[in-house]
């Protein structure tokens, strides 16, 4: 997604090879975390949504697509790329995948578009044989004028948890 409002990036290093890294990162169980869990719930009640009643898959990457976000690409073995669209000021939020060939030109009026990259790359002497960095961007672009009204108020609110849970994500990658 060349084109953005709302970018955030971070990264930790972390003490193993690129390819144990990214293993991590792809299985991770991110909704375990009380944080998280804390998060999600403080937004529901913000918001006045209800929790899903349905079990989480194992692994990172099986529960984002369960939610039904989308793989728009990967290197494998170091990068995955995945993207949405949905209307996240919404009590119950939906996030819809689009195919990754249309994703780029969606435009729909009412929704935001967010991709997000995870990834690990060689850090140290000898091509990251001393470890490696696990990275993770989150790209957001609105398809009109109001939703980007709407979008900037939720953002200037929820944006704090939001930034704690991709923490969280990395301090279990590490």
């Amino acid at each position: 997604m060349p084109t953005y409002e709302v970018a955030e990036r971070h990264s930790v290093c972390v003490a193993a090879p690129v390819e144990i890294t990214f293993s991590a990162a792809m299985n991770c169980e991110l909704t375990k975390s009380r944080v998280t869990q804390t998060l999600i719930r403080s937004r529901e009640l913000i918001l006045g949504g209800w929790a899903a009643d349905r079990p989480a898959p194992h692994g990172f990457i099986a529960e984002m697509k369960s939610l039904g976000w989308g793989e728009l690409t990967k290197i494998p073995g170091r990068e995955v790329v995945m993207g949405a669209v949905t209307k996240p000021w919404e009590a119950n939020v939906v996030f819809r995948a689009v195919p990754a060939d249309d994703f780029q030109d969606f435009n729909e009026p009412g929704y935001v578009k967010i991709a997000w990259t995870l990834c690990a790359e060689p850090w140290g002497a000898h091509g990251g044989a001393h470890g490696s960095i696990a990275r993770t961007e989150t790209r957001v672009a609105t398809t009109d004028p109001r939703s980007r009204r709407v979008f900037r108020r939720y953002w200037a609110f929820l944006s704090p948890g939001i930034i704690l849970i991709r923490w969280v994500l990395l301090r279990q990658i590490k």
